[in-house]
């Protein structure tokens, strides 16, 4: 009797990611390296699974993250409160403190890779998603803020990316948001019967997440509410002064955005957003701020610091709806092969053209030459590399090309002497370059 089967799945809002599309993943990946490169960050890599306690004491006990998203579980061997990572500053920030990277000089770091949030699946939201997160600690002055600024109009440049807009605001030193706190809270008691049950309880634990709201009927109010702007002081209004000033020097548009709050505890002074129009309701594809108090607060020696987190998935959509996505080929050179003994030496000419530093597909198995050079054309490879009975007996390879011209003008066949192939394929992709 057969068993009863449930067909296995993935996960909701937890997607494997195909051959077609990794190829784009990994060509975003690489030029994310090499820009952060050229400002000087290095790559830090912490665990998937940290304490539960190093997120409720970095993030905060009353955010969405903490209070509803995060994925925290007791470990069964001993039980540890484990959970995995909402985000990738806190465990950053951990590593640092544990490590003592502060100890000597100021750090630029970044990390790449999968975050973790209990939410509703939906387009640019996901169980399982990934982020590009990057921090400067051990820089106090508004250069830093701005540097990140810039830096992040860069790269929607080298992505061709046109309609992303900043957005930006202070959130000021805590003696002045708790002054703004009080003259919130005092302010939306007035509006009791309007906020719902998650509302008022935000009211008193987390007043400047009310202000977030997305209910239309909620706006009037939000928009009438006390400004954390006007209650900064003169040295935090000097440090956003000093922000927008070298926006401005940089030719980088911006809006002031006094509800602009982020969804953490830990920020204070500078927060920015990246936004756009063009991913529906998750229009956000970068956020961050300046962040000086966590590292003291997670038992570090206290330090300023300052970051931002990408969304992968978020930039990946974007960036597909332009041109400059294109599928990357599997291969530089397929080699097709019919016979025995050709099929054996298509191996050896193989590892020779990988030595001579070209990625290479030998067609594995034995198929019509129509079908194998179909697979050689699907393939996305420049070249195809042809042997068969009559070009080993002469010593030889065709060469053909897979590409039309740069003119237009169909590809072109031709044998090589095998002993040169090597080197004929290097100058023939030396001269495409070119």
């Amino acid at each position: 009797m057969a068993e009863n089967f449930q067909k296995l799945t993935a996960i909701r809002g937890m997607n494997d990611l195909l051959p077609a599309d990794s190829a784009r993943w990994e060509r975003l990946e690489r030029l994310a390296r090499d820009w952060l490169r050229s400002y000087g960050y290095r790559n830090i890599r912490t665990p998937v699974l940290e304490f539960t306690r190093l997120f409720t004491r970095g993030i905060g006990e009353v955010t969405d993250i903490v209070e509803k998203e995060m994925y925290s579980f007791t470990d069964s061997l001993n039980g540890d409160l484990l959970a995995m990572r909402p985000e990738f500053t806190a465990g950053t920030v951990r590593a640092a403190i544990e490590h003592n990277l502060l100890y000597d000089r100021p750090q630029r770091l970044f990390s790449m890779g999968p975050v973790f949030r209990h939410e509703r699946p939906q387009r640019g939201r996901y169980r399982q998603f990934h982020q590009i997160s990057v921090e400067a600690m051990g820089f106090a002055g508004p250069d830093v803020d701005a540097e990140l600024i810039v830096m992040l109009a860069r790269l929607w440049q080298i992505l061709g990316l046109t309609d992303i807009r900043l957005e930006l605001n202070s959130l000021g030193a805590s003696e002045e948001r708790a002054a703004h706190r009080d003259a919130l809270i005092a302010y939306l008691e007035g509006f009791k019967d309007q906020l719902d049950e998650d509302g008022k309880r935000r009211m008193y634990t987390n007043p400047l997440r009310v202000l977030d709201t997305k209910n239309p009927a909620l706006q009037e109010m939000a928009n009438g509410a006390p400004r954390l702007l006007d209650f900064l002081g003169a040295e935090s209004l000097a440090h956003f002064e000093g922000v927008k000033q070298r926006l401005d020097d940089a030719g980088i548009a911006y809006t002031i955005n006094p509800r602009l709050v982020r969804g953490l505890d830990y920020y204070n002074l500078t927060v920015f957003e990246w936004v756009t129009d063009r991913l529906g309701a998750q229009g956000t594809v970068c956020g961050g701020g300046r962040y000086d108090g966590l590292i003291g607060l997670l038992g570090g020696k206290p330090a300023p610091a300052v970051g931002f987190a990408i969304g992968m998935e978020r930039l990946l959509d974007l960036w597909s709806q332009g041109d400059a996505a294109e599928a990357e080929p599997e291969c530089d050179v397929y080699v097709v092969h019919q016979g025995d003994a050709a099929a054996r030496r298509a191996q050896r000419i193989g590892e020779q053209l990988r030595d001579a530093g070209l990625d290479v597909i030998v067609h594995a198995g034995s198929a019509s030459f129509k079908s194998q050079m179909k697979r050689a054309d699907g393939s996305g490879a420049e070249i195809a590399v042809i042997l068969g009975d009559d070009e080993l007996a002469a010593g030889e390879a065709s060469v053909k090309t897979l590409r039309s011209q740069a003119d237009g003008s169909p590809g072109t066949q031709r044998r090589v002497a095998l002993d040169a192939l090597a080197d004929t394929l290097i100058q023939s992709f030396d001269s495409d370059v070119d």
